[in-house]
């Protein structure tokens, strides 16, 4: 299936696909070392330059506004179920789908005025022909575990997944057909949740990673391929494609060595060193006072 136009949808543990959104939207500041690779200084990215969606869409996320290729609403730490004055982020995924509603009723109003301006903004036909990516759902479960047990965890799963499918019908009755799907990555191998829970009831599995996160991490999944299943009887004429993501990531933590990888958990900046370079006290690129010395979270040598 092939789409000339993408628009993208993310809470983006890791802000694998934030191009800027969160920084742009709530003013938050992000210094060195974010964007020392290509940008070689910080752009507003969670990250040492390119993100994953530069080459999976080439969006023009750089430079003069060109929504062209597509649109990216994805932003760093917001959740499914609807934001909420404890959220990390305030674009929930609600809020991206009205955001998208809103630019491309905007979009249109324009091209009808001006018809130059084709050359810059997707046309009806780009919106209907669009591949739709969503890459949604940890940031729910990870927030969930904070407060409540891996039994009342995985009780959520069924009500979280109620809200994502409100959004991608309000996405398909406005024309939308094509829907690229990402499950969710193995929650528990990030160094944050291990440093978090690694001495709690929940054990480690083989890998160092945490037994209850991933555990809710494949039930939500479970739960997903199934509603992405009835999306093919309940949306005529759509097309969606579920990603295996989980089963993708788990393989490089378990084969890191095969991948060129050294250490298959560790943060890539932070501090604390080996196994995990994290510690919660400070941020990658923050340099403070911990235990009466002065030091800096910085990050690996070799960020490729």
């Amino acid at each position: 299936m092939q789409a000339a136009y993408t628009i993208i949808f993310s809470d983006t543990i890791g802000q694998k696909k934030d191009t800027g959104g969160l920084a742009a939207g709530i003013a938050l500041p992000l210094g060195p070392p974010n964007g020392q690779t290509f940008f070689l200084k910080p752009s507003g990215r969670f990250s040492d330059g390119h993100l994953i969606i530069d080459f999976l869409s080439n969006l023009d996320s750089v430079g003069a506004p060109n929504f062209q290729n597509g649109c990216n609403f994805a932003t760093g730490g917001p959740t499914i179920f609807p934001a909420n004055a404890a959220s990390t982020s305030p674009f929930s995924f609600g809020i991206q789908v009205a955001q998208f509603v809103k630019f491309k009723t905007r979009a249109l109003e324009l091209i009808a005025k001006e018809k130059k301006l084709q050359d810059y903004l997707p046309s009806e036909e780009s919106f209907n022909q669009a591949l739709y990516m969503f890459d949604v759902g940890r940031n729910d479960l990870d927030g969930a575990f904070y407060s409540k047990s891996e039994d009342q965890v995985l009780a959520l799963i069924q009500i979280i997944l109620m809200e994502f499918k409100t959004g991608i019908k309000k996405l398909y009755n406005g024309g939308a057909r094509n829907f690229w799907i990402h499950n969710t990555g193995p929650l528990g191998c990030l160094p944050r949740i291990i440093a978090k829970f690694e001495n709690g009831p929940s054990k480690l599995d083989q890998f160092g990673c945490v037994t209850s996160h991933n555990n809710a991490a494949n039930q939500f999944n479970l739960q997903l391929h199934d509603l992405c299943t009835k999306f093919r009887v309940q949306l005529p004429g759509a097309n969606d494609t579920y990603v295996d993501i989980f089963s993708i990531k788990l393989d490089l933590i378990s084969n890191y060595s095969l991948y060129g990888f050294k250490q298959p958990l560790a943060a890539c900046c932070g501090y604390g060193g080996l196994p995990l370079n994290f510690d919660n006290r400070i941020a990658c690129g923050q340099t403070k006072i911990l235990n009466g010395s002065l030091v800096t979270a910085i990050s690996c040598n070799n960020t490729a």
